[in-house]
């Protein structure tokens, strides 16, 4: 019997699910507010949340991870026993795998301490090895909330210097940089505004939330996280809230100044992460031909990226036609969580 797969990637402050329909072969993407280091039962509301939408009584899970990292857990290992803990309440024991990256799928029963590293922080292999498979090559950059990871492709093999967080982040394969809960202060050190060239305070005041509501480029879906101050999403706020990091107060005639400052932070996120890219294709000999691949709920600075380093680019949606039309998510907004799944279901077919 055919059977139904969900992917979970649990994040530290988001969790994400794909439903792969084994009848229909279409997917839905789910994804809930997830403050992890608020308390575990964060994960498990979020989690009942999402299985109260699902129908199919047969259904394989397989769970990916990066929330271990939050400071509820005392390491890393911790973090992923606690985290797997809470999931094997949910989750149907003999029914639910765990991607263990480099070594594999394993029986969530099967899992040992030895196991823990490979399963820290890999939701990102996933996504990686399933774009490779699908294309043989290219620059595949996943721009989420919190992270951007950029992974080199080739010969239908990921390339990755790192394996570890810490690895990653020697090697520019992993940047702490996102669109949502990165402090602004994280990303601009000065700003230039009304013909000078400011510092930026070092206060946790606003987050590139602000800035790309500012710009229009943040949908509201994606928009999940309390802003800085606890007050509303709207534009002007995040004008306010990007005025204090000049030390200025905020008036709504003033707007397109703000919306200038905010530009100019944009554009100094998207060089940070334009030349970790430039520094991956230093690697090997990638043809010109050869896509940038974007995914996460980013991916608009990935496209133009791709049109920076004159190579075309492809949507990691594209690579799933006609499926996951009709959410609220884009299957590319939760890569790793569709990826994982499809890695299952290939694995089952084989």
């Amino acid at each position: 019997m055919q059977t139904d797969i969900i992917g979970w990637d649990i994040g530290g402050a988001h969790l994400k699910a794909a439903h792969i329909q084994a009848k229909t072969g279409a997917i839905n993407v789910y994804q809930k507010p997830c403050p992890l280091w608020k308390g575990k039962d964060k994960l498990r509301d979020a989690a009942k949340d999402i299985l109260s939408q699902t129908t199919s009584a047969n259904i394989l899970h397989v769970i990916t991870m990066t929330g271990e990292l939050v400071d509820l857990f005392a390491g890393r290992d911790d973090g992923v026993k606690q985290i797997l803990a809470v999931m094997d309440e949910l989750l149907p024991d003999k029914n639910t795998m765990v991607y263990t990256g480099k070594d594999g799928l394993l029986k969530l029963a099967d899992v040992k301490l030895k196991h823990y590293a490979s399963i820290a922080s890999a939701n990102w292999l996933a996504s990686a090895t399933w774009t490779a498979q699908q294309l043989g090559g290219g620059l595949f950059v996943d721009i989420g909330s919190t992270t951007t990871d950029i992974l080199l492709l080739n010969d239908g093999k990921v390339l990755a210097e790192g394996y570890s967080d810490y690895e990653r982040l020697i090697s520019q394969e992993l940047i702490y940089t996102g669109i949502v809960r990165t402090p602004v202060m994280a990303v601009a050190q000065s700003v230039y505004d009304q013909g000078k060239h400011i510092g930026v305070m070092a206060e946790y005041f606003a987050t590139m939330a602000d800035v790309y509501r500012i710009t229009g480029a943040l949908q509201e879906q994606h928009d999940q996280t309390d802003t800085a101050d606890g007050a509303e999403k709207t534009a002007s706020a995040s004008g306010r809230r990007l005025a204090r990091m000049l030390g200025c107060d905020y008036a709504d005639d003033e707007f397109d100044r703000w919306q200038r400052v905010a530009e100019n932070i944009r554009d100094q996120q998207l060089q940070r992460i334009k030349n970790a890219c430039d520094q991956q294709l230093r690697r090997t000999e990638l043809g010109k031909d050869r896509p940038v691949i974007g995914a996460g709920i980013g991916r608009f600075l990935v496209k133009q990226i791709a049109l920076d380093l004159s190579r075309p680019y492809v949507d990691f949606a594209e690579l799933f036609s006609g499926m996951g039309e009709q959410c609220n998510y884009d299957v590319a907004d939760c890569a790793p969580a569709v990826a994982v799944a499809c890695l299952v279901a290939h694995s089952i077919n084989e």
